[in-house]
């Protein structure tokens, strides 16, 4: 798909009316539809940088750049609309593991985003981390041997004990708790995924176990389950208290859940 070049574009002005403001101690999650018209992809596409533009022109498959293009998109205007920026206007820094962040005057707003399939989730939260990660489900002929590399050993004893209907959504759910978690830390896979332990099962809140057997860092992290679409898990994860996880759909109408 070729992306041509044009005018930077603000976010609407229906997003802008009906972006509230982020309160401190509030986490929000916008969920995005990547499933669009080319006319769709390539508004969009006009508010992105000339990097970026360039980096969706050399995906080789049409959804792939399709889905690129919706999320940046997505990140752009949300976070441009919290600070009252033009979203192409952004300018993005990178910790020691990759993780992006907001550069200079903007570094108080923390973000994350995460895509798959046919959806996006984009979190922000103001000083603090915030990690976020949506899967959708897939069949996993290697299911028991995934567990076996990444879990804890108290999480696939969960996971083993489970009928085996409720196996393939306890692992999506652990995977997701999971990498919401590395991605907040900033630290990514140089972070241990059998350090620290999270729940699984369906019954259970979404919480911390344990992290590497630090009681302070229990009290650091939040966990959150996110309601997304069925075929998909989603989790958040926050440094410090949250008064509130706000759920958002972007463009700016209710959260399908």
């Amino acid at each position: 798909m070729t992306l041509e070049c044009g005018t930077v574009i603000a976010p609407m002005a229906t997003e802008l009316a009906s972006l509230e403001a982020l309160r401190a101690g509030d986490v929000d999650v916008w969920y995005v539809d990547l499933a669009v018209d080319s006319a769709t992809v390539a508004r969009h596409a006009a508010g992105l940088t000339e990097e970026e533009r360039a980096r969706a022109g050399r995906f080789k498959f049409e959804p792939d750049t399709r889905r690129f293009v919706l999320a940046r998109a997505a990140l752009r205007s949300v976070l441009g609309g919290y600070l009252g920026v033009a979203p192409a206007a952004l300018e993005f820094a990178f910790g020691d593991h990759g993780k992006p962040a907001l550069a200079g005057a903007h570094a108080a707003l923390g973000f994350n985003l995460s895509h798959s399939g046919e959806m996006a989730l984009v979190a922000a939260g103001w000083a603090r981390s915030v990690g976020v990660d949506v899967e959708q489900w897939r069949e996993l002929s290697d299911l028991d041997a995934l567990a076996r590399r990444v879990f804890a050993p108290a999480e696939r004893a969960v996971l083993d004990a489970l009928a085996a209907a409720e196996r393939p959504p306890a692992f999506f759910r652990c995977w997701t708790r999971k990498e919401a978690f590395i991605k907040a830390t900033g630290r990514g896979l140089a972070q241990p995924l059998d350090r620290f332990v999270v729940s699984i099962t369906a019954t259970e809140r979404a919480r911390f176990l344990d992290i590497e057997g630090d009681p302070a860092a229990l009290t650091r992290w939040t966990l959150h389950d996110l309601r997304v679409p069925a075929g998909y898990a989603g989790a958040l994860v926050a440094e410090g208290g949250v008064r509130a996880v706000r759920t958002r759909a972007w463009p700016a109408v209710e959260a399908r859940a």
